[in-house]
C-alpha cells in the first residue's frame, strides 16, 4: 500500500519511508541522503526534538515525530544530550524552512546531514503513528537520493534487516574509555556510572547531588569498577534488547553482592529487573514522549514523565515478590497509568531501586527530578547503617541516620 504526502505538503517526492508490512509513504529528502534501516517508532513530544535526537537510546531506530512542525528553533550546543544525533532515520511532517530562536546556532537539517541521519519530510506522521499503533513497531527504511529504488527492492531491504529483538547496541553508544567528572558542591564520594547510552543531563544532576562520577564503558568488569572504590553504582539509559545484555546483568549482580547502593533508569531499570531474576519482554509500540503518566505506589503521587523504551520488566503489580535471583524482597514501585506496564522496581532488603522513565527530563516535565535526591538519601542512609527503602516515604530513622552521617562528614572536614 502506498500513501502519498498530503497535498499541502507535497514537494518533489525524492524520498520514501517503507514499512515492513509493505506500506510506503512518499516525501522529500531531509538531512542526509541515502538509505537508513531500523525499527520505526513514534515519539509524542510536542517539543524537545534536539534532546530526542541526541538521546543515545534511539540508536537503531527510525524516529517518527508526531508533532507537525519540526526544526523551528534550530539546534544549539547547550541542549545536546550527547556528542551526536543517534537515530538511524528521521521522519517529520513539516520541516521548518527557517530557524527562529535567539539560542539557535544552526539548522536542524544541517545537523542531521552532518551526523549522517537520513530523513524524510512531507509525510503524514499522524497516519504513520496510527499504523504503528495498530500493527506495532516494525522494521522500516528511509530511502533517498541514489538509494531510492523500486518499491520491491526497498521493501526487500527492509525485510532483510535485523529486528530489534535480540540486538545489543550499547557498544555503539557507550564511552570507549573511562573518564571522571567532579561533584558540584561538597562531595559525598565516587559513583560508578555504567554508560549504556547516558545523557549529559543525567550526569549533571548526579554531580549536583554531590557525587564524583567515574563514567565507565559498557563492557567494564566488576574488578574494573571496584578499582575506583565507589560508594554506589548507577546504570544509565540505552538502546537495544535487555535480554541481549548478559554481561551487564552479571556485573550488576556482582555490584549488588558487594552491597553497593544502586540506581538505574530506563535500560538500567530493565537490567535491574533481570539481575533480580525477572524477565523482560517487547512492548507492541513502546512508550516514547514527554507526556507519560506514572503512579508512584509508595506515595500515591502521579508523575508525568519523559520516556523512551520498547522493552519492559515482566513482574506482577501490587504484591511483594521474592527475587528469583536471591536478593530478597522486591516490589513494583511505579507503573504506567496508560497500560500498567512496570515503570519502577524497589528492592526491600538491599539498597537498590530503578525507574523506567527519564527523571533528567531532557526534554520533558520535571515531576521525577526528585529521584536524584532520593538516590543521594539512599546512599547516605546505607553508609550510616540504616535500612533504606528507596522511596520518598523513607522512615524517620533512615532520614535521621542520613542526616547524622552528613553531619559527621562535616565534623571531620572541620577537624
Amino acid at each position: 500500500m502506498t500513501t502519498p504526502a498530503p497535498a499541502a505538503l507535497r514537494q518533489a517526492q525524492d524520498a520514501a519511508l517503507v514499512l515492513e508490512d509493505g506500506t510506503i509513504y512518499r516525501g522529500s529528502a531531509y538531512g542526509a541522503t541515502g538509505r537508513a534501516l531500523g525499527e520505526a517508532v513514534f515519539a509524542t513530544g510536542m517539543t524537545g526534538y534536539q534532546e530526542t535526537l541526541t538521546d543515545p537510546s534511539y540508536a537503531g531506530q527510525i524516529v517518527v515525530q508526531t508533532a507537525p512542525h519540526i526544526g523551528n528553533t534550530g539546534v544549539n550546543d547547550e541542549d545536546a544530550e550527547s556528542r551526536r544525533a543517534w537515530p538511524a532515520g528521521y521522519v517529520v511532517r513539516a520541516a521548518s524552512r527557517v530557524v527562529s530562536n535567539w539560542r539557535a546556532e544552526g539548522s536542524l537539517e544541517a545537523q542531521l546531514a552532518e551526523d549522517g541521519i537520513v530523513g524524510i519530510a512531507g509525510v503524514d506522521t499522524r497516519a504513520v503513528t496510527r499504523r504503528l499503533r495498530d500493527a506495532g513497531a516494525m522494521r522500516a527504511g528511509v530511502f533517498s537520493g541514489d538509494a531510492l529504488e523500486s518499491d520491491e527492492a526497498m521493501l526487500a531491504a527492509v525485510r532483510e534487516s535485523p529486528e530489534m529483538t535480540g540486538r545489543s547496541l550499547a557498544e555503539l553508544v557507550s564511552t570507549p574509555e573511562a573518564y571522571r567528572l567532579p561533584a558540584i558542591g561538597e562531595s559525598i564520594g565516587t559513583l560508578a556510572v555504567l554508560d549504556l547510552g547516558v545523557k549529559a543531563s543525567t550526569l549533571k544532576y548526579l554531580q549536583q547531588q554531590g557525587f564524583d562520577l567515574v563514567v565507565l564503558p559498557q563492557d567494564a568488569t566488576l574488578e574494573q569498577v571496584l578499582e575506583h572504590e565507589p560508594i554506589a553504582a548507577f546504570y544509565s539509559n540505552g538502546p537495544g534488547d535487555p535480554a541481549a545484555s548478559d554481561d551487564q546483568v552479571s556485573l550488576l549482580q556482582g555490584l549488588l553482592r558487594e552491597d553497593l547502593p544502586f540506581f538505574g533508569i530506563c535500560f538500567g531499570n530493565q537490567l535491574l529487573g533481570r539481575a533480580l531474576g525477572f524477565g523482560t519482554y517487547k512492548l507492541p509500540f513502546g512508550h516514547r514522549g514527554i507526556n507519560q503518566p506514572v503512579l508512584d505506589t509508595a506515595t500515591g503521587r502521579v508523575e508525568i514523565t519523559s520516556q523512551n523504551h520498547g522493552f519492559a520488566v515482566d513482574a506482577p503489580l501490587r504484591e511483594q515478590l521474592e527475587s528469583p535471583a536471591g536478593f530478597g524482597r522486591v516490589e513494583v514501585s511505579h507503573f504506567s497509568l496508560n497500560d500498567e506496564v512496570v515503570e519502577g522496581l524497589r528492592a526491600l532488603d538491599i539498597p537498590a531501586f530503578s525507574v523506567q522513565y527519564h527523571p533528567e527530563a531532557a526534554a520533558g516535565p520535571n515531576d521525577a527530578h526528585h529521584l536524584f535526591g532520593r538516590f543521594r538519601e539512599l546512599v547516605l542512609a546505607h553508609r550510616a547503617g540504616a535500612r533504606p527503602t528507596g522511596a520518598d516515604t523513607t522512615t524517620d530513622d533512615v532520614r535521621a541516620a542520613a542526616s547524622h552521617d552528613s553531619d559527621s562528614d562535616s565534623d571531620q572536614k572541620d577537624a
